[in-house]
C-alpha cells in the first residue's frame, strides 16, 4: 500500500511532465510516494475528493490556480499552485514565485494576467507592465530588464526581445519555444519552461515532504521526457 499520494489538477494535463519529474525525485529520496495527474473541471470538488482518499497534497494548474483558493482553510495570495493536507486542513501555497528566484529586475514585461501571472506577480518588480489581447497589446518590452511570456503560447514571438534582458517563458513542449529561441539568438539571459517546471516543482517537493529535493534528478527526467 502507498503510504502518500499527490497528484495535478488542471486542465489538459495529459502533456505534463509533472509526473515523471515528482515520481523519479520521490526514487531517489526513497520514498514511497506517487504522484498522478487529472483532467478536471471543478477544481474545489475535485480537492475535496483527494481529501477523502487521504492523498497528502497536490500541484494545481491552469486554469485552476486562481479558482482553488476557494477550496484553502489558508492560502498564501489569489493564486496558489501546491496545496498541502494537513490534518484535515488545506494549505495553499505559491511555488511558482520561486521561478523567479535570483532574478533582480526593475522593470518588467509580463504577456498573459491568468491564474500563472497571478501566482507571478509577488515576486515580480514594483514596475510591471502586463499585456493581454483582451487589454492592452502588443507586448512591449522596450525598457524592461525582465520579459515573462505567462501564456501557453509556444510557437509565436509575441514581443520584440533586445540583448542583456532576462526572459522566462513558462510554455513548454516537445522542443524549445519559439520565445526561447529568440530570446538565446538575441542575447538574453533565458529560464525556459523546463527549469521553470523543475524551480516551482522542487519547492513543491520540500513542501509536502519536508526534504531537500533532488533538482539534478529532478532536471534530468524532464529532459527525458522531451528528448525525441
Amino acid at each position: 500500500m502507498l503510504t502518500h499520494h499527490v497528484a495535478l489538477l488542471g486542465y489538459p494535463v495529459a502533456h505534463s511532465l509533472s509526473p515523471r519529474m515528482q515520481n523519479a525525485a520521490f526514487a531517489t529520496r526513497g520514498l514511497d510516494w506517487r504522484y498522478d495527474a487529472f483532467d478536471v473541471d471543478d477544481v474545489v470538488a475535485a480537492v475535496g475528493a483527494l481529501l477523502t482518499l487521504g492523498f497528502a497534497g497536490t500541484n494545481v494548474t491552469i486554469p485552476h490556480k486562481q479558482a482553488v483558493v476557494a477550496a484553502c482553510d489558508e492560502a498564501e495570495g489569489d493564486a496558489v499552485n501546491t496545496l498541502v493536507f494537513r490534518d484535515g486542513r488545506v494549505i495553499g501555497h505559491n511555488t511558482d514565485k520561486e521561478i523567479l528566484a535570483g532574478i533582480h529586475a526593475r522593470r518588467a514585461c509580463v504577456i498573459g494576467a491568468g491564474g500563472v501571472a497571478a501566482a507571478l506577480a509577488p515576486a515580480l518588480p514594483e514596475d510591471t507592465r502586463t499585456f493581454t489581447r483582451s487589454g492592452a497589446w502588443p507586448p512591449d518590452a522596450t525598457g524592461c530588464d525582465l520579459v515573462v511570456n505567462a501564456t501557453p503560447v509556444r510557437d509565436e514571438v509575441l514581443v520584440e526581445l533586445d540583448a542583456g534582458q532576462t526572459v522566462v517563458d513558462l510554455a513548454y513542449g516537445d522542443e524549445e519555444t519559439a520565445l526561447v529561441a529568440a530570446a538565446r539568438a538575441a542575447g538574453c539571459a533565458v529560464v525556459d519552461g523546463r527549469e521553470a517546471l523543475v524551480r516551482q516543482g522542487a519547492a513543491s517537493f520540500r513542501l509536502w515532504t519536508g526534504l531537500e529535493p533532488p533538482v539534478d534528478v529532478m532536471r534530468a527526467a524532464v529532459a527525458l521526457g522531451l528528448a525525441p
